[in-house]
């Protein structure tokens, strides 16, 4: 069945806000952050690993997915669900930061955007519509629409063009999608720093009714008060009774500054990328297990973590596995990694409860960043 988003409790000192919603009979609350599983699968873990973590909603991408195995292949294995045996809610993007990453300005088109494929070259060409169909055959809960994410920064003129064009690939989208007993079809908000134009995207999105919203074109370049101000031009105007998704964004400290901005969603490849490059998050910031200085270090990756790895094993001996190449190093910092920012999350939605989030952002940035930090 659908999933339906229920609003529980907003802070009367910014814009956070608490939710809930019920899929396969298990409550799950918001602000939450979604682990990137790009190819159907969180690289290098298990669905039942990200289960014990405490993960909900999980990201697989409509782009990839279309190229290989192809979502004919999945549609026939009974859906995302069951082609890679997660039973909790999913979420598939629609393919438009592809256009932000892999196509060039010409290659966009009122009809839609050219590719080429990325492994033997072949044309692609990927429109509103098919972006829609692909997500409806994969069979995802929360589906996206297909828009531009502009680089930043970008020139007025071309992000006024953009965010029509985003408006109309957005009807079109909406207008072929005819699943809306199973699947929510989210908008998403462009506009880029300008504050009109993403007033204006927002407000039309919110005409057509969408399931929910996304914010698009944040973390592309742009510094962390730009973005901040992205957010906030956006989710001003959006219904308060559906769920906002702040799309790739996932360093901490954004985590709860754009949850105190009204952001629900969060989704980012960065706990298991920074795995798989020996980083780890702390109470005390990031650090990097490849150091010499872990060799003898036999304490937990945090001694304010009881996930799996933290629990079972030390610096000094995943630091080995780094430095020989071993894949359980890198999947030992992805459960650690994502289950910090799960744990994050948990930490945001009980201060949100007591209307505390501001103080406690004060005092994860001392002990995150140490005295003096600044936004860059």
């Amino acid at each position: 069945m659908k999933l339906e988003y229920t609003l529980k409790q907003k802070s009367t000192k910014n814009m956070a806000r608490l939710g809930e919603f019920t899929y396969n009979g298990k409550v799950y609350e918001t602000p939450m952050f979604m682990p990137v599983g790009t190819n159907a699968t969180v690289k290098t873990l298990s669905p039942e690993e990200l289960k014990e973590i405490g993960c909900g909603i999980i990201l697989a991408n409509t782009y990839h997915l279309w190229l290989r195995p192809g979502e004919d292949i999945v549609q026939k294995a009974g859906g995302l669900h069951k082609f890679m045996n997660y039973d909790g809610p999913i979420l598939t993007d629609s393919g438009g930061y592809q256009v932000f990453s892999l196509a060039k300005p010409k290659d966009i088109t009122e009809e839609g955007v050219h590719f080429k494929n990325y492994e033997n070259g072949d044309k692609l060409f990927l429109t509103p519509e098919k972006s829609i169909q692909i997500q409806m055959a994969l069979g995802s809960d929360l589906v996206m629409s297909f828009d531009e994410c502009v680089k930043w920064p970008a020139e007025r003129k071309y992000v006024e063009e953009s965010v029509e064009r985003t408006l109309r690939w957005a009807k079109r989208g909406k207008d072929v999608f005819n699943n809306r007993d199973e699947q929510m079809l989210f908008g998403i908000v462009q506009g880029g720093e300008y504050e009109d134009l993403r007033k204006h995207c927002a407000e039309e999105l919110v005409k057509m009714d969408f399931d929910g919203y996304s914010v698009g074109g944040t973390s592309v370049g742009e510094d962390k008060k730009t973005m901040y101000k992205m957010v906030s031009y956006a989710t001003k105007y959006l219904p308060e009774n559906k769920l906002r998704y702040l799309m790739g964004v996932g360093d901490p400290i954004d985590l709860i500054e754009n949850v105190m901005r009204g952001i629900d969603l969060f989704d980012c490849v960065s706990p298991t990328r920074l795995a798989r490059h020996g980083h780890a998050y702390t109470k005390h910031g990031k650090i990097n297990l490849k150091n010499s200085k872990y060799k003898e270090d036999f304490s937990k990756i945090d001694e304010n973590c009881h996930c799996y790895a933290c629990q079972n094993y030390t610096k000094a001996y995943i630091k080995h596995l780094l430095s020989c190449e071993e894949t359980f190093g890198a999947r030992l910092l992805s459960i650690h990694n994502i289950s910090f920012l799960v744990n994050l999350m948990a930490e945001i939605r009980k201060n949100i409860k007591t209307d505390t989030l501001e103080e406690f952002r004060d005092q994860f940035i001392l002990d995150y960043y140490g005295e003096g930090y600044e936004y860059k």
